[in-house]
């Protein structure tokens, strides 16, 4: 601890390595930075073996528009035993992954303090749209809410540790849309102003798509059943891979009535359908929680990134999962995604939803 600590006193407080993906985000990060007057060295992390050298060229290239010193990092194996083994897992067990809630605090962020650690800056930053703050009464530090909250993307940051949080800038938080991001990088004349936005997936090429890439890393799923809550078999599903909760079109199966994915039980091989109302739930189980701080029972959630807060109490269960209880139902809480925990701005934990 002490070692650490006189480490820590020895890093520059005007200097930051920022995730510099060669995207027109990161690239608007640097610039709001260096405007602010901080040294920004771009640190690219490679993190597929076989996407060849598109992407640190990129990179590289912003790096030399903005003339900031230029880190790359190789973490691709790292990112295959932390990150890829979980999403291939996790499918496989009928449960839907959201890979970068699991990289953000295992590779990415840990990348970053490492390298900010070896280069003397004492803050780390990225292009994500949030903030944080400090609570000096509680001396805790929490990820807070963008101020545009369309562009919000807290939700993927819940994870991060306390020393990740506290050296962390989010210089794209008070931007209100991605074309001033855009503007941003023209009036510097970067070539990446009007770049597209990059894919869902990093690790999964646009012309690509998950169950394919599932399949060539021997994450198959045989025929089954097709059953209503009652354990009736309605037809033959294709394997459960290609579906998920909530899905209504390209089941392959006509009942004469709409139908959706209810449920999708792996160890029998079965996809429960049923109807729309089946799929909202006032409860939702979580595992694997992280909680910051004391006021834990009024708050708000949300169970996937593109949802609303919703008001919430939290209980904690003597096996240390959490119940979050809603005022009203949620539809299609999916095994495997994230439910946040806020209060008021203020991130405050999260699971992974049984």
């Amino acid at each position: 601890m002490q070692k650490r600590i006189i480490t820590m006193m020895k890093l520059k407080k005007n200097k930051v390595v920022l995730g510099l993906s060669g995207g027109v985000d990161s690239t608007a990060a640097a610039l709001l930075l260096q405007e602010k007057g901080y040294e920004v060295v771009g640190l690219y992390f490679d993190i597929w073996e076989d996407s060849g050298a598109e992407g640190r060229e990129r990179a590289e290239n912003a790096a030399k528009q903005l003339d900031i010193e230029f880190i790359y990092k190789n973490v691709s194996d790292t990112f295959e035993d932390i990150v890829i083994s979980n999403f291939c897992s996790e499918y496989a067990c009928a449960r839907t992954p959201n890979p970068c809630i699991v990289c953000n605090p295992q590779v990415k962020f840990k990348t970053l303090l490492d390298a900010a650690d070896e280069v003397g800056a004492y803050y780390i930053a990225t292009g994500h749209y949030a903030d944080t703050y400090y609570d000096e009464d509680d001396d805790l530090w929490y990820i807070k809410r963008a101020a545009n909250e369309k562009k919000d993307q807290s939700y993927m940051l819940y994870r991060l540790s306390q020393e990740a949080i506290s050296r962390l800038l989010l210089p794209l938080n008070e931007i209100d849309d991605k074309e001033q991001v855009r503007e941003l990088a023209r009036k510097k004349a970067l070539a990446n102003a009007d770049a597209k936005d990059s894919q869902e997936i990093c690790f999964i090429d646009a012309n690509d798509n998950y169950k394919d890439f599932l399949r060539r890393r021997g994450i198959t799923a045989p025929e089954g059943d097709f059953v209503d809550s009652e354990g009736n078999v309605l037809g033959e599903h294709t394997g459960i891979l290609d579906y998920t909760i909530g899905q209504r079109k390209g089941l392959g199966i006509a009942l004469g009535k709409p139908a959706f994915v209810t449920h999708i039980d792996s160890t029998n091989n079965q996809v429960v359908l049923g109807d729309n109302d089946d799929l909202f739930k006032t409860e939702v189980l979580s595992s694997d929680n992280i909680l910051i701080g004391n006021d834990h029972e009024n708050i708000t959630a949300k169970i996937r990134y593109a949802a609303k807060p919703a008001d919430a109490k939290l209980c904690v269960l003597e096996d240390g999962r959490v119940k979050t209880i809603f005022e009203d139902a949620q539809r299609a809480a999916t095994p495997g995604q994230s439910i946040v925990f806020y209060a008021g701005d203020l991130v405050i934990g999260g699971g992974f939803i049984d």
